[in-house]
Formats: structure tokens, sequence, C-alpha cells
């Protein structure tokens, strides 16, 4: 089949989530990988893989057959995914909490937009909410700049990522990549009736603070616009069923990194990434502490906004009335002593401030404003929204 046709009949073919056929090649090939077998035994037997790399990569690779021997599907691939969040959840947190999923269909698919805190771990999060309520996962949008591997791309595609394309070159190449990219959330959503998560903006708020991009909206309301070309804005929102999801992490094990690229970019004007650092956030962010997290799925939007603005500023609203302000965000507002009217410190106790204070003790002086700034700014913004 050439690629023409492959196009005609799967337009998404190079943004697409794997599909069931593809499971069982794609994980031969990752089990073979050399790269992805050289990452495990690098984290897993640093020692071994040191001395002698042939036989560690034997033993990774071994291991990953059997971790998915009989899987031939995408969902008992995430069957399998679901015993590692569960893991993950005992090592590295204290709790875990979701509302509003009650309040969903469960025969609906929706457009999740999330504000974004962890590379990996937001859809992550929704999407274990979703299996633990019995119903289907999210498809997830991830952008190109993190699949700079081929196993990453399979690994994120397999696990039903599907690609946002940010190193398109010119208007043009652009202009094509969203309008390609809109038609796959439309269909997802209208033909597939199958739900979609989203980060609010590109990129995650390092600095606490969660605001919507407008032109996410354009351009996820850009194929029904194409289609209906008279229809108003609030029609395709309408359509897409869209649903503000507000997460919070009483703990980011990803804090010190986001304080030292916070300075960098205040006191030197941009910070460079090292070449690997997404794949360290998104390894730290899975094993690190997390203390208590809190999800709220939030009120599908309707047809009554006529503006990227308003829409944003709606999702905006429910992301920030929704959230959930833990100790650590009081206690980082009252060390840089700001704003003392917005201070709730009665459900703070002393394990609570005794547990805040080592870990500030264990940042850099010279980036524990940074630190500090980044817990502090959620209650400032929550404050703000609920005026």
């Amino acid at each position: 089949m050439t690629a023409t046709s492959d196009a005609t009949l799967d337009p998404w073919h190079d943004i697409r989530p794997y599909q069931d056929h593809e499971v069982a090649a794609t994980l031969a090939r990752l089990s073979e990988d050399p790269e992805l077998l050289d990452a495990l035994t690098r984290y897993r037997l640093p020692r071994l893989s040191r001395l002698m790399p042939r036989l560690s990569r034997t033993l990774a690779s071994w291991v990953i057959k059997r971790e998915v021997k009989g899987v031939d599907t995408i969902r008992g691939f995430q069957n399998r995914i679901a015993s590692y969040m569960q893991r993950m959840l005992r090592d590295s947190a204290d709790d875990f909490r979701v509302d509003g999923v009650e309040n969903l269909d469960p025969d609906t698919g929706y457009l999740f937009i999330g504000n974004h805190r962890d590379i990996s771990l937001d859809p992550a999060f929704v999407n274990y909410a979703l299996y633990l309520a019995g119903r289907d996962t999210v498809r997830i949008a991830i952008g190109d700049n993190l699949l700079k591997k081929p196993y990453v791309t399979d690994l994120m595609r397999l696990n039903k990522s599907f690609i946002v394309p940010r190193s398109a070159r010119g208007k043009r190449a652009m202009l094509a990549a969203y309008q390609q990219l809109s038609g796959y959330i439309r269909h997802s959503i209208c033909s597939d009736n199958h739900s979609i998560w989203m980060a609010q903006r590109e990129g995650r708020a390092k600095d606490g603070i969660d605001r919507t991009d407008p032109a996410i909206i354009k351009m996820m309301t850009m194929a029904h616009r194409m289609h209906h070309r008279d229809a108003g804005l609030g029609a395709a929102i309408e359509e897409l069923r869209l649903v503000p999801v507000s997460i919070s992490y009483e703990y980011d094990p990803c804090d010190v990194q986001k304080a030292r690229e916070l300075k960098a970019t205040c006191e030197e004007g941009g910070y460079k990434k090292s070449e690997f650092e997404d794949i360290s956030s998104i390894v730290a962010g899975i094993t690190g502490y997390k203390g208590r997290v809190h999800l709220r799925f939030g009120t599908p939007l309707d047809a009554s906004f006529d503006t990227p603005e308003a829409v944003a500023a709606e999702i905006d609203r429910q992301v920030l009335s929704d959230y959930h302000l833990f100790p650590s965000h009081y206690l980082a507002l009252e060390a840089l002593g700001e704003h003392p009217e917005l201070l709730d410190m009665k459900e703070v106790t002393e394990a609570d401030r005794t547990r805040f204070n080592e870990r500030l003790a264990a940042v850099p002086e010279a980036l524990h404003h940074w630190w500090l700034r980044q817990y502090a700014n959620p209650v400032i913004n929550c404050a703000s929204a609920a005026r």
C-alpha cells in the first residue's frame, strides 16, 4: 500500500495512537530496542550495565518480554500500566482523591482540558481515575518535542497518546499540521465517542500559575469551522463536550528543577534544557514523593461562548475554583511573607510544617524564592478567581 493510499484510508496514521493490530509488533520491537534496553539498565542495574552491558541488555529484554507476554491489545497494555500506577501511588503518594467523575455520562466521550504540572502524571492520574470508575481511558495529547527517541514514541502511542506538532517549520506547514490535529480531535470526540486529555497550554505551569492559552481553543475548533463556516464558536465548543479538569499535588517531585529554570529565565533571559531533561523529569515525576494528590472533573461547557478568550476564561475559572490547596501552598505563602489575609492555617498540622521545612532545607538557598513561589502562587490565583 502506498503512502498516499495510507493517508486516504487513515488520514491520522502519523499522529494517532496505535491500534490493537499494531500492539504485538510494537512490543516485539521495544523488547529489542538497544536504546530502551540501555536506558532501563542504566536506571535499574547501573553497575551491571557498566561492567557487563551485553548481559544487562539481555536481562532487560527478557524482563520486557515477560512483562508483556500475552498482551496484544491497547486495553491489555494499559491494564499492565494500572498495576504500576497502584505501586507508584503506594510508594510515592500519601493519598489520591477524585471528585466530579460521577457527574459525567459514562457512555460519552469528552475533551478534558487540564492544568499541567507534570509531563506524564497529569493525564496518567486522569486515566487512573477513569479506570477506577470503570470507564474507558483517554487519548492523550503529547508534544512532538518529547518524542526524540523512537522507543519513547512507541511507548507513548501504545498508551493512547497522539502527537501535537511543535517542530513544523513555516506557516503553511504549521497550518496543515494543526488542521490535521484539529480534525483528529473532532473525529475522536464526535465519531469515535472517545475522550481526549489536553493541557490548557503548551508546557507545564512551572510557576504554579494555571492559565489557558486561547490559541489552544482556536486550534481545537478549527475542524468544525472548516466544515461549518457559518457556525459560531459556541457550536464547536458544545460539539467537543469540553470539560475542565483540575489537578493539584501537595508536593511536586520536579520542584527544584522548576525553581532552577524559573531563576535562570528571570536572571539570564532564558533556560536551555539538556538533551534528555524531559525524560529525566518524567522519571522524577513518577518516582518522586507527591504527598497528597487531588483531581476534580468540572462541568461541560455549553454553546454560550463566542470567543476563544471567553472559553479560556471559563476553563480558568473552573480549574482554579476546583483546585485543592494543601498545607504546602499556605506554608509557602507564609514563608514569602506575602498576602497574610489569604493564609488559612486551620488545617496545617505540626507534621505538615515539619515536612515542609525539611523539604525547603534540602533546596539550595539560591533557589528558595523560586521554589516557594511555585507553591504560593496557586493561593493567590485561587483567591483572585473567587472575587
